[in-house]
């Protein structure tokens, strides 16, 4: 009896499940919709022809407008950066020194092995260095 309740329960379970079986119900076709107005852009009254002599707005750099949307633009400094900063040389700096920093064909010197292994040293408080001459 417990056997034919479970064929049962199973049969009528798996009948819900196909397009056809012990019930055939009928189901929304989801592809039968109705065809939709195509977009159309409304007129927009607020807009007005540039006036003559101004920059077209294609001529507007794009990335410098974001950035000032982003950041808001140049903030001041306060007078401890600005004396840095000057004392630092900040007049005599090149405009392009960073591009020109990074680019492969920009002349280095080799300071060698010694300069390497100083700036590689531990940090401390030096009470266990021992500084050695090279012998040659």
């Amino acid at each position: 009896m417990r056997k034919l309740i479970l064929a049962a329960g199973l049969i009528s379970t798996l009948s819900a499940c196909g397009s056809s079986g012990l019930f055939n119900r009928d189901r929304p076709d989801e592809f039968a919709v109705s065809r939709q107005a195509p977009l159309v852009i409304p007129p927009d009254f607020a807009l007005v022809p540039p006036a003559p002599g101004t920059p077209a707005a294609a001529s507007v750099d794009s990335s410098k407008a974001a950035m000032e949307a982003m950041f808001g633009g140049p903030a001041a400094r306060s007078a401890a950066e600005t004396g840095t900063l000057n004392a630092a040389g900040r007049a005599n700096a090149a405009a392009g020194i960073r591009s020109s920093a990074g680019d492969p064909g920009t002349e280095v010197v080799d300071k060698g092995a010694t300069t390497r292994d100083i700036i590689a040293a531990p940090e401390g408080d030096g009470q266990d260095a021992r500084a050695s001459t090279p012998q040659q």
